[in-house]
C-alpha cells in the first residue's frame, strides 16, 4: 500500500510538472494549445502555423507582412507563404516528447488497477480477455467459457498489462536532416553566408558556384555561427554590465535627490523657526515698549488723580467746618467769626483740578510686515560652493599651522586639525575660535566616530573623548620578521558600525579593526599605496592614490567597485585627501601641478564620474570633511578653509 501511494504520489507530480513545462515553454501564444506544426518570425516567437494563417487572412493581403502579435514587430512573408517560415524542431520534438512521456504516465497510472473479471459478480482479477464478447474474464469465468458451446470458439488472449510495454521516447539529441525542396532525395549538406540558406550538395554546384556565394559545410557554418552569437552575447554581457552600472548611478542620483530635497527642507524648516524665533523677539521687545509707555503715562494720570483728590478733600474739610459752624453757633459768634470763616471760604477761588493729557490715553501699534512679499529663500539648482571663513596662520602660536595635513569634526561642530610637523592636535570652534591643543608623537592622521577621536600614531592608534581626555589605545598588526620596526600608516576611518579601517604603510595592508584594537580582518585587493580613506554611505572604501593619480573604490569584501584616473583634460591633478556626503557622493582634494596656489577640491559621483570643480586656487590642500550641518572643511596647510552651498 505504501509503495502504491508513493507511485501514485510520484506519477501526481509528473503530470504536474509535465503541464507547468507545456503550459510555459510548450503552448501558442495565440491558441494556448500545445504547438502544432510551429513556426519561427522575425522576431524569434514561435506561433502554430494554422495560427499565423488566421492572422493573415484577417490582414490586408497587400501588406505581405504578417505583425508578432507578442512585439508587434513585422515579418515578410515568404513567396511561398507561411509554410515557407522557418520550422521549429526543437518545439516539434519536445511536444512530441511531452506528449509521450504523458501517454507513459497514463499507461502507468492504469496499470496500477488490476483489471477484474466482467463475468462473475465477485469481481476476481482477470487473467483472460474474450475479443469476441470484449470482455475480462478471471480464472475460472475462462474455463467456463472455453467449455461453452457457445463460446468455445472465442479468441481468449491473456490480459496485457500496460506496464510491461515500453513507449519510446524522443531522442531530442538527434539533429533533424531536412531534405532539400528541389532535391527531395537529397540532405541539405552547405550553407550559403551570402544567401543566408542552407542547400544540398547540387544546388551548391548548380546555383551557389560563383565567387560571389560563400559557401561552407553545416559543421563549419554552425560553428562560426556560435562564435559569432558568443562575440555578440559577450557584448550583450558588457551592456549588461553598463546598465548595471547606470542603474545603480541612478539610484544613487534618486537616493542623493532625497538627501538633498530633506536637507533643504530642514533647512527652511529651520529658517522658519529662525525667522519666527526673530518675530517673536521683536514683538516681545514691542510690547515691553508699550507696556512700558503705558505704565508712565498711567503714573502721570495716577498723579493727576491723586492731586486732584487732595484738593477736592480739603475743600470738602473747609466745607464742613464752615456748615457746621453755621448751623451751631449764635449771631454774636458768627459775626466774630466771620472774618476767619471768610478767609477759608477762599478757597473757592483757587480751587481748580489739574486737566488729564487725554491724547495720552490712546496707544496703538502699526506692525511692519517682516516678511513682505518676498520667498522666505531662492531655490538653488545648480550646486556651487563659496568660501565662508577661513581660520589659521603659519606659526607656532596656538590656532597657528606649520602643516595643517587631516581635519575632522565633532557632532557639536567642533572641529580638530592635526598639524603633522608639530605633531599636535588643535580643536577650534566652528566659527574657527581656538579651544585647546594637546601634543602627538608622530601623528599620521585623525578622524572622528561616535565623538571619538582616533589619533593615528605610528604602531598604535589613540582615542580620546569628545573633551581631548585620552579614552583608549590599541596596538596595530606588527611587521613580517626581518622588517623595519617603524610602521607609517594613514588616516583612521570608520564607518556606520564604529569600525577603524588602517593602512599599514609598511605591510602595504587595509585592515579592519574593532575600536578595542582586535583586528577583523585585512581587506583583499587593498594593497595600494594609499593617501587617504574614507567610507562611503553604502559601506564602500574610498582610496586615493597620489603617486598614481587614481581614486580606487573597492567593498569592504575588497572587491572593487571603480578605479579612475584623476588628471583632467591633461593638467596634473594628484589625489590628496577624500570624504563623502551624506548621499555617498565623493569629494577629493587635489594638487595641481607643481606650485601651491594651484590646488583644488573635486566632486565626483558614488560611481567615480567626475561632476565638477569645488574650490581652486588653493595652496597645498589635504584633509577634507564635512561638518555637522554640511559644510566642507578643508586643511589647506597654513589654515583651515571652510566652504558652504550658496
Amino acid at each position: 500500500d505504501n509503495q502504491l501511494r508513493m507511485a501514485e504520489a510520484a506519477e501526481a507530480t509528473a503530470k504536474t510538472m509535465l503541464g507547468e513545462i507545456s503550459q510555459g515553454h510548450l503552448e501558442c501564444p495565440i491558441c494556448f494549445c500545445r504547438y502544432k506544426d510551429p513556426k519561427i518570425l522575425d522576431c524569434l516567437h514561435t506561433f502554430c502555423l494554422n495560427c499565423l494563417d488566421g492572422m493573415l487572412s484577417k490582414q490586408q493581403p497587400s501588406i505581405g507582412k504578417i505583425t508578432c502579435p507578442v512585439c508587434r514587430k513585422e515579418t515578410p512573408v515568404p513567396d511561398a507563404g507561411l509554410p515557407g517560415l522557418l520550422d521549429c524542431f526543437f518545439l516539434s520534438s519536445l511536444v512530441d516528447e511531452i506528449n509521450q512521456q504523458e501517454r507513459s504516465l497514463e499507461t502507468q497510472q492504469q496499470a496500477t488497477t488490476s483489471p477484474t473479471c466482467d463475468e462473475c459478480v465477485e469481481g476476481l482479477e482477470a487473467v483472460s480477455r474474450c475479443l469476441d464478447c470484449v470482455e475480462n474474464l478471471c480464472q475460472q469465468c475462462k474455463t467456463a467459457h472455453e467449455r461453452s458451446k457457445r463460446t468455445q470458439k472465442h479468441r481468449v488472449t491473456p490480459v496485457e498489462h500496460p506496464e510491461q510495454k515500453e513507449v519510446p521516447s524522443a531522442d531530442l539529441s538527434q539533429t533533424h536532416s531536412p531534405k532539400c525542396q528541389k532535391h527531395a532525395d537529397q540532405k541539405m549538406q552547405f550553407y550559403c553566408e551570402t544567401c543566408k540558406m542552407l542547400m544540398c550538395g547540387i544546388c551548391a554546384t548548380i546555383d551557389h558556384r560563383s565567387a560571389d556565394h560563400q559557401l561552407s559545410e553545416i559543421a563549419d557554418a554552425v560553428r562560426s555561427y556560435f562564435e559569432e552569437v558568443k562575440y555578440v552575447l559577450q557584448k550583450f554581457q558588457k551592456s549588461k554590465e553598463e546598465f548595471k552600472a547606470n542603474e545603480e548611478s541612478v539610484e544613487h542620483a534618486r537616493h542623493r535627490l532625497k538627501v538633498m530635497v530633506t536637507r533643504a527642507c530642514s533647512e527652511i524648516q529651520a529658517k522658519e523657526e529662525e525667522e519666527i524665533a526673530k518675530i517673536k523677539n521683536k514683538s516681545r521687545l514691542l510690547r515691553d515698549k508699550v507696556i512700558k509707555i503705558g505704565k508712565k503715562r498711567d503714573e502721570e494720570f495716577e498723579k493727576v488723580h491723586t492731586n486732584n483728590k487732595k484738593k477736592m478733600e480739603r475743600a470738602e474739610e473747609i466745607e464742613a467746618a464752615v456748615t457746621d459752624l453755621m448751623k451751631q453757633a449764635d449771631d454774636f459768634e458768627l459775626l466774630n467769626l466771620k472774618p476767619k470763616v471768610m478767609h477759608n471760604l477762599e478757597f473757592q477761588k483757587d480751587l481748580q483740578f489739574d486737566r488729564v493729557k487725554h491724547g495720552e490715553s490712546f496707544i496703538g501699534v502699526k506692525c511692519q510686515d517682516v516678511v513682505l512679499d518676498k520667498d522666505l529663500g531662492e531655490i538653488l539648482h545648480k550646486e556651487k560652493w563659496k568660501l565662508k571663513t577661513e581660520f589659521g596662520k603659519q606659526g607656532d602660536g596656538d590656532g597657528e599651522f606649520n602643516w595643517a595635513r587631516s581635519v575632522c569634526c565633532f557632532s557639536n561642530g567642533d572641529i580638530a586639525v592635526d598639524d603633522s610637523n608639530k605633531n599636535q592636535v588643535s580643536v577650534f570652534t566652528s566659527t574657527g575660535q581656538h579651544k585647546t591643543t594637546f601634543d602627538l608623537n608622530a601623528l599620521y592622521g585623525i578622524s572622528v566616530t561616535s565623538d571619538l577621536l582616533l589619533a593615528n600614531c605610528e604602531d598604535h592608534v589613540k582615542v580620546f573623548d569628545i573633551n581631548c581626555q585620552l579614552h583608549s589605545k590599541f596596538n596595530l598588526s606588527k611587521p613580517d620578521a626581518g622588517d623595519e620596526p617603524y610602521i607609517h600608516t594613514s588616516d583612521a576611518t570608520v564607518d556606520n558600525e564604529h569600525l577603524a579601517v588602517v593602512f599599514n604603510g609598511q605591510r602595504m595592508v587595509t585592515s579592519l579593526y574593532n575600536l578595542d584594537g582586535s583586528l577583523i580582518r585585512d581587506i583583499a585587493s587593498a594593497s595600494i599605496c594609499q593617501e587617504d580613506i574614507a567610507i562611503s554611505s553604502k559601506g564602500r572604501l574610498i582610496f586615493t592614490q597620489y603617486d598614481s593619480s587614481i581614486l580606487q573604490c573597492v567593498e569592504m569584501t575588497g572587491k572593487e567597485v571603480f578605479a579612475v584616473r584623476t588628471s583632467l583634460e591633461d593638467k596634473e591633478a594628484t589625489p590628496a585627501g577624500v570624504c563623502c556626503d551624506d548621499a555617498g557622493d565623493i569629494y577629493v582634494t587635489f594638487h595641481c601641478g607643481p606650485h601651491t596656489g594651484s590646488s583644488e577640491v573635486h566632486h565626483y559621483d558614488s560611481q567615480g564620474v567626475y561632476v565638477d570643480c569645488v574650490a581652486n586656487k588653493l595652496l597645498w590642500p589635504f584633509g577634507i570633511t564635512f561638518s555637522p550641518s554640511g559644510e566642507l572643511v578643508v586643511a589647506d596647510q597654513n589654515s583651515v578653509k571652510i566652504f558652504h552651498r550658496i
